[in-house]
């Protein structure tokens, strides 16, 4: 199955570029960012749920979430800072994993509209090195991201959480 999430890493720079087209409105596509409960559902799996802890939705603004698996262990936590918040154009945020190998990266996240029913994704993650980001790129982080985008785009475009 084609990959839609194309995901571009230049040699020698600590950075990735991720590009995703969708088929929805891009208020949909930006309510899929910004609403606890959409980031809930499409950031939840058969093997756990994502639960939104706090989301400000605002400069300076705080968001935290967590997911537990099916036993109530938690299996991963990520938080950051979100730096600047413009509805339906734009989220910079800082992002950091808990308990992971990688300090915090610096998020550059992008709406556009294409046509009144399309959009597109753009997110720039820097990273503190290449290193770091050459050993996300080793791990699934490329089938993840697209997984979760999928998910956007059902849920969303099948009108179950607009």
């Amino acid at each position: 199955m084609e990959q839609k999430t194309k995901i571009h890493a230049e040699d020698g720079k600590q950075d990735l570029i991720i590009t995703r087209e969708f088929d929805l409105p891009l208020e949909l596509l930006f309510k899929a960012h910004a609403e606890p409960e959409i980031i809930e559902h499409w950031m939840s799996h058969k093997n756990g749920a994502t639960k939104v802890l706090k989301q400000e939705n605002k400069k300076f603004g705080i968001w935290q979430l967590e997911t537990i698996d099916l036993k109530g262990n938690k299996i991963y936590g990520a938080s950051g800072v979100t730096l600047d918040f413009i509805p339906n154009e734009k989220i910079t945020r800082t992002f950091e994993m808990e308990n992971a190998p990688f300090p915090v990266q610096l998020e550059f996240i992008e709406f556009e509209k294409l046509t009144d029913n399309t959009s597109k994704l753009t997110m720039q993650m820097i990273f503190k090195s290449v290193d770091i980001r050459d050993q996300l790129l080793k791990m699934p982080f490329a089938h993840g991201i697209n997984m979760a985008h999928d998910r956007i785009q059902e849920l969303l475009q099948e009108g179950h959480l607009s």
